[in-house]
């Protein structure tokens, strides 16, 4: 993980999410993180884990990965012009505290009003097939948000609030060699109106 100055491998950790149980919608994604993270401890030593879970929530309802193209298309359709929420959940452990921590981030995103040709460009293209909500943020092309109407963390969209990684790692002792703001928002090209309140634990 270059971005922050942290290094990290990656182990794909396969879990049913269908026996997550959560009273609220938003409390899915810490459920999920947290049973990454568990699953994980399961297949060896390492000092820390990390594991996170994104939902995409509309009107109360988490929309997911699609399953078919028109499955893309309904849920872009249902999102084109409106604002939703996208909540992560970044979970945690140490093995030497032997101790778990989860950090929720929470972003209010407005899309832009796309047009039916270039949705479907997008949905033909496959991009949308492998993320929750059937759009990614990054994806320059279709720029499916209106940036300047979202409130919050661009990289929460994305998939990992770095900030509240920051200062999850430094909660346990680890402090970021890069400075981590300044790397997001150079890679994102986001003004980021909210990283010094996460980082002061305010948010």
């Amino acid at each position: 993980m270059t971005l922050t100055g942290w290094y990290a491998s990656w182990k794909p950790v396969p879990i049913d999410e269908s026996r997550v149980k959560a009273s609220r919608v938003e409390d899915v994604p810490g459920n999920l993180a947290r049973m990454k993270a568990e699953a994980a401890r399961g297949t060896g030593s390492v000092d820390l884990i990390l594991a996170a879970d994104t939902v995409v929530i509309d009107d109360g309802d988490i929309l997911g990965k699609p399953a078919t193209e028109a499955e893309a298309l309904q849920m872009l359709r249902r999102l084109r012009g409106r604002t939703h929420r996208v909540v992560t959940a970044v979970a945690l452990f140490s093995s030497a505290a032997h101790e778990m921590n989860i950090e929720n981030c929470e972003t209010s995103v407005t899309m832009r009003a796309y047009g039916e040709r270039e949705l479907l460009d997008y949905v033909r293209g496959g991009s949308p097939m492998d993320k929750a909500g059937a759009y990614g943020i990054q994806d320059e092309r279709f720029s499916p948000v209106d940036a300047a109407k979202m409130s919050g963390c661009y990289a929460n969209v994305m998939g990992l609030p770095l900030c509240h990684l920051a200062r999850a790692m430094r909660r346990l002792g680890y402090e970021a060699p890069n400075n981590v703001p300044a790397s997001c928002q150079n890679a994102t090209g986001y003004t980021c109106p909210v990283y010094r309140s996460i980082l002061r634990g305010d948010v």
